[in-house]
């Protein structure tokens, strides 16, 4: 008998233990995508915030500065993404006319833009309870003018029709949505006030 129930005991561990420890994964999990998710709740693009951000959950949790930051830090790495493919289309000469002299204004509306976001990721990463207000002022302007460089870049390929202006035309917009709402994310912690930069 009591080897019977040593058995039992056995059999029960190696089944129920899994299930145990994928429960909790589970719960972990739907802790974070709650995080994201109230987080998100206050921009344009959510689906696509919700996706782009949602590895920071368990480091941002619930606070408004520290998902602020990751919403600039995401931005700054799509950013530097299109940067790369207008220079290889720079590079290979793909495009003609009037449409190269677009690309040449996108390289520079974009270097523009990556300037803006540094200087607000710099910021974020330093934000002073005496000088709060003045800080959220300029990141407002920053990534206010981040944005209206990216669709500077998209205006100068209005009505194009082009394979690759196209494929160009979605990573800039992509580009914009991320960057909206980066500067959601940022509204949201000048909104909140003082007690969201207690952490570090």
């Amino acid at each position: 008998m009591i080897r019977i129930s040593s058995c039992l005991v056995f059999v029960l561990l190696v089944f129920l233990l899994p299930c145990s420890l994928t429960s909790t994964g589970h719960l972990v999990s739907a802790k974070g995508n709650t995080y994201v998710r109230d987080a998100c709740s206050v921009t344009m693009y959510q689906d696509l915030c919700i996706h782009s951000l949602a590895s920071f959950s368990n480091a941002a949790r619930r606070s408004p500065s520290r998902w602020a930051r990751a919403g600039v830090s995401v931005t700054i790495t799509e950013v530097k993404n299109v940067q790369a493919h207008l220079a290889r289309l720079k590079r290979y000469r793909r495009l003609r006319g009037r449409n190269r002299a677009a690309l040449s204004d996108c390289i520079e509306t974009f270097a523009d833009a990556l300037g803006e976001l540094h200087r607000s990721l710099g910021v974020l990463r330093k934000l002073s309870r005496n000088t709060f207000s003045d800080q959220m002022d300029d990141l407002n302007t920053w990534i206010s003018a981040a944005l209206t460089d990216e669709d500077t870049c998209l205006d100068g390929f209005e009505g194009q029709k082009q394979r690759q202006i196209k494929s160009l035309q979605d990573q800039v917009q992509n580009v914009s949505y991320i960057t909206s709402n980066a500067l959601a994310l940022v509204n949201k912690l000048a909104t909140t006030g003082l007690d969201s930069i207690t952490d570090p």
